[in-house]
């Protein structure tokens, strides 16, 4: 595969869809859940989403249970919880497995694409999350301690100011 567009994944709601539907578009794909230390970063991810949707970026949510039981839910719950306590209105995903054998494909490259420290594929705990650009290829990882508002003081060069 030779980018994020050659991927598809199930949505939050059971339909298979072709990552190729964000083709021109940045992305921050990002292993959410919906216990976890980290979960209220949703409120930052949403906020990127506002902010940025205009210039071309999409947030990308994949929910993940393997780090603590921290995503117990079934779709429906997922997409409820974000929906209620995080007025989520970026794209969610049906669950996934981000490590191991049964390692979504897309998740699969992208850790190939963006290594972590040391060179490690593996995705440690649950809101790493990944910064695609325009052309569809990772230029950065980011640990689940980095803040969306971190990550926000990167977009614009990612974004090259133009609108997809």
């Amino acid at each position: 595969m030779a980018s994020i567009y050659d991927f598809s994944a199930s949505d939050i709601d059971g339909r298979e869809r072709s990552l190729g539907e964000f083709e021109g578009k940045a992305l921050l794909v990002v292993n959410v859940a919906s216990k976890c230390g980290f979960t209220p970063q949703y409120t930052g991810l949403e906020q990127l989403q506002r902010d940025f949707a205009s210039q071309g970026f999409d947030v990308l949510g994949f929910p993940c249970d393997q780090f603590g039981h921290q995503e117990p839910g079934d779709e429906a719950q997922i997409r409820d919880f974000c929906s209620l306590t995080y007025d989520v209105s970026f794209p969610m995903f049906a669950k996934v497995q981000v490590n191991g054998d049964q390692a979504h494909p897309l998740y699969r490259w992208l850790k190939h694409e963006g290594k972590g420290i040391l060179g490690s594929e593996a995705i440690k705990w649950n809101f790493t999350k990944f910064l695609v650009d325009r052309q569809g290829q990772v230029v950065r990882r980011y640990a689940p301690t980095d803040t969306p508002e971190k990550i926000a003081r990167d977009l614009p060069g990612v974004l090259g100011g133009k609108p997809a």
